[in-house]
């Protein structure tokens, strides 16, 4: 071993001894000197070390500590926020309209001048009231864009009950009438169909009503795809009152469903001669055509295009059309 390496390494009794300065015995008795020396340092340097690596760990647990202590304070702040916002009442408010809305379908933006009286309308319904007149009218026109679906169920399932109700107490078959319409209209011909059941249309005296049960009734086997009964109820009402375009418009849309398309056209036209508008016509027809599948589609559109390629020149295809409220 080198001097050098014996001095840096502190074996300076080696040094010395293999210099001829030391005997052996006091050699021996330096180097264990000078060990223990080594022991007590390299025991005094893990130690610091050790000390080093507690102080570190202590200040990484202080840190830790100090964080969640502020994660904590943050948590218990922003849930202190949270209760004293939610017992807010206008807070609370905010949040029962918007339940309100979502319940019936309005996800858009409300314009500032629609908004109190829309929530009004939707509070009304929601409680089980029926609309006035002029809220249905308001709602029809102004407020046209908000008439969600849900919203058109909800008002005419209102009204069916009120009529049906009505119906109960009087047995005034003209309340049955009115709220199978309103029953169709929300999706509910089942309860239409229940409520007519319940009337004999031959024991009524009047044609009128006569042909207004059996044109009603039509209507609601038509909805259950109860084709042969609606065509037969159809036809009974025709005969009944032959000059009332009801009955006709129920066996045109019957017989188009059905892809009877020339009878059905003839029907059409035989409503039209009685005063059904051909507004009303095409309209029922539009949404013939868009609830089809798409090969009744393309035989109805086939057959329309050929009849009438400018009148009927929204069945061309072109993408997919918005949804419509039904008939009303």
């Amino acid at each position: 071993m080198s001097a050098a390496y014996l001095e840096q390494h502190g074996l300076r009794a080696l040094q010395q001894f293999a210099k001829g300065g030391l005997t052996f015995d006091a050699f021996r008795e330096l180097a264990l000197a000078e060990r223990s020396l080594r022991i007590a340092a390299a025991s005094a340097a893990k130690q610091a070390r050790e000390a080093q690596q507690r102080a570190r760990e202590a200040q990484q647990q202080a840190r830790e500590a100090a964080m969640q202590a502020k994660l904590k304070l943050a948590r218990e702040q922003a849930e202190s926020a949270r209760r004293a916002r939610e017992s807010d009442p206008k807070y609370i408010a905010k949040i029962k309209d918007q339940e309100l809305r979502a319940r019936y379908g309005i996800d858009t933006f409300i314009e500032q001048h629609c908004f109190a009286g829309l929530m009004s309308l939707l509070k009304s319904v929601d409680a089980g009231q029926r609309l006035s007149g002029e809220d249905f009218v308001w709602l029809s026109t102004v407020a046209k864009e908000y008439f969600s679906r849900e919203l058109w169920d909800a008002y005419h399932h209102l009204e069916a009950e009120f009529l049906a109700s009505k119906f109960q107490r009087t047995g005034d078959p003209w309340m049955a009438v009115n709220a199978s319409g309103h029953y169709r209209k929300c999706g509910q011909a089942s309860e239409a169909k229940w409520l007519l059941d319940t009337i004999d249309a031959d024991r009524e005296r009047s044609p009128k009503l006569q042909a207004a049960l059996c044109t009603t009734h039509g209507g609601v086997m038509r909805d259950l795809r109860r084709w042969e009964e609606g065509l037969r109820l159809g036809e009974r009402a025709h005969a009944i009152r032959p000059m009332d375009y009801r009955p006709c418009t129920l066996l045109g849309a019957i017989h188009m469903e059905t892809g009877n398309y020339s009878l059905g056209q003839e029907w059409y036209e035989k409503a039209h001669a009685r005063g059904a508008s051909l507004d009303v016509i095409d309209h029922e027809l539009r949404n013939i055509f868009f609830r089809a599948d798409a090969a009744q589609q393309s035989e109805m559109r086939t057959f329309l295009l050929r009849e009438d390629p400018i009148r009927f020149a929204w069945a061309r295809p072109r993408g997919k059309e918005n949804k419509r409220i039904p008939d009303s």
